[in-house]
């Protein structure tokens, strides 16, 4: 039994003429659950945005590396602070220096004494509260400032409370964010260990498609999906190979697959999964590898192709087939169903963990209308999002919603996210929507 039927076959309610969304991500999961890039490599941290860690990152220092002021003001012994002090009491301390941050420490401060201090400062030895400079009122060589202003310990941050030496700061399969690369630097450490990056082809298929600088003719069409393609593989940080469009032949299509399979870890084609009269796509797919051939239960995207394309030539480095992933026709579908399945999946293979890995988390919003939907499919509608004061953010419609209108897709922020056995929705009810930021 070839390895798609034997997921398909633990799948519950396994039907490939009407597969629902969950069951398309559950099979998947199966089909990619290993990480496909085992090959590491040393990366700058100014190059490693997006980048997958391959070993943990374990603290070399704590992080801050002393007890200091979170603020400007003034340090002293909190000892001295009560309770049960008056709200009209003041307390009047003798200031004895400064510390500056980026400063060596000052030696221990007597009772009743205070140290001018600076963001950042080491906090002096029996020091353990900071008055913020605000609250207080300067003569000469006296501070004082309200007795209620504080309680002891404020305004003290504390060595090691970011992160501890010795402990684990970041986890083998984190994929690095902006906040990620400040932490990475905030511990001395120039460079990381990932995973090279995921190398991934792509092609568009159709004799209708046009080439940009191709002359304009009847019936044809420029291609959208390869660029779109790009923009979506670039922003998750893959290697990108771009075989161009291939016309509706079964050997180039069969001589494309083979290339795309002996140079990456996966492809990614456009169109001609259907079962139209020139559809050459899918009968070549069949001949060449392991595939499955879906009529998911969504729209837009319902005809998907999900596979294995054997290497003619394995190696140590690229071992058995390439992942293909056959995706609809139709711009918007494209996008959709990449957004849907193939994003997570890619990651998955890049070496993320599974939270890393997971599909992006739904965001509740109030639709700003009626929409229409029948149970027994996940729809996916184009939408813009807008924040609401002290109430969940609103949702209105963008555009037309047809599969190859790229123009509400540009204009939208999310996808509203109708799912399977969601009904009608009323004008107010809440929805979930999937986030393009960080994603397309």
């Amino acid at each position: 039994m070839s390895r798609i039927a034997d997921i398909a076959a633990v799948l519950d309610g396994y039907d490939p003429h009407a597969l629902s969304v969950s069951a398309v991500q559950a099979f998947l999961a199966h089909l990619v659950a290993p990480a496909v890039v085992s090959a590491r490599e040393d990366v700058g941290v100014r190059d490693a945005l997006g980048r997958v860690l391959a070993e943990d990152i374990v603290s070399p220092v704590s992080v801050p590396p002393h007890d200091n002021s979170a603020m400007d003001g003034f340090a002293f012994d909190g000892a001295i602070l009560r309770d049960d002090a008056r709200t009209d009491e003041s307390i009047e301390l003798r200031v004895v220096g400064t510390a500056l941050a980026g400063a060596a420490g000052r030696g221990a401060i007597g009772c009743g004494e205070a140290v001018r201090i600076m963001t950042g400062a080491v906090m002096p030895a029996g020091l353990d509260t900071v008055v913020p400079q605000e609250f207080c009122k300067v003569d000469g060589e006296r501070v004082s400032f309200p007795a209620k202003a504080l309680r002891r310990g404020d305004n003290r941050r504390f060595a090691g409370e970011d992160l501890m030496q010795g402990h684990p700061a970041l986890k083998r399969g984190e994929r690095l964010s902006p906040a990620a690369l400040g932490m990475v630097a905030s511990l001395g450490l120039p460079s990381v260990t990932a995973f090279k990056r995921l190398r991934v082809a792509y092609f568009s298929t159709g004799d209708e498609i046009l080439s940009l600088g191709d002359a304009p003719r009847e019936g044809a069409v420029y291609d959208s999906n390869r660029y779109t393609v790009f923009g979506l593989l670039t922003r998750l940080g893959c290697e990108v190979i771009d075989l161009g469009l291939v016309r509706d032949d079964p050997a180039t299509l069969a001589a494309t697959l083979k290339r795309a399979a002996a140079e990456a870890d996966a492809i990614i084609t456009s169109g001609g999964v259907s079962v139209g009269a020139a559809d050459h796509t899918r009968a070549v797919m069949q001949q060449l590898g392991d595939m499955a051939f879906w009529r998911v239960a969504m729209r837009p995207g319902r005809p998907l192709a999900v596979g294995l394309i054997q290497r003619e030539a394995a190696s140590p480095s690229q071992p058995g087939a390439a992942v293909l992933f056959g995706l609809p026709g139709n711009p918007v579908a494209v996008m959709v169903t990449f957004l849907a399945f193939v994003r997570p999946a890619l990651l998955r293979m890049m070496g993320c963990h599974e939270i890393a890995a997971a599909p992006a988390p739904l965001l509740r919003a109030r639709s700003a209308s009626a929409i229409r939907k029948k149970p027994g499919r996940t729809e996916y509608q184009r939408g813009f999002v807008t924040a609401v004061a002290g109430a969940l953010p609103e949702v209105r419609i963008a555009g037309n919603q047809g599969s190859g209108v790229l123009s509400s897709m540009v204009e939208a922020n999310g996808l509203v996210v109708l799912h399977h056995d969601q009904a009608n929705v009323a004008a107010g009810d809440e929805v979930d929507v999937m986030m393009f930021e960080g994603a397309i």
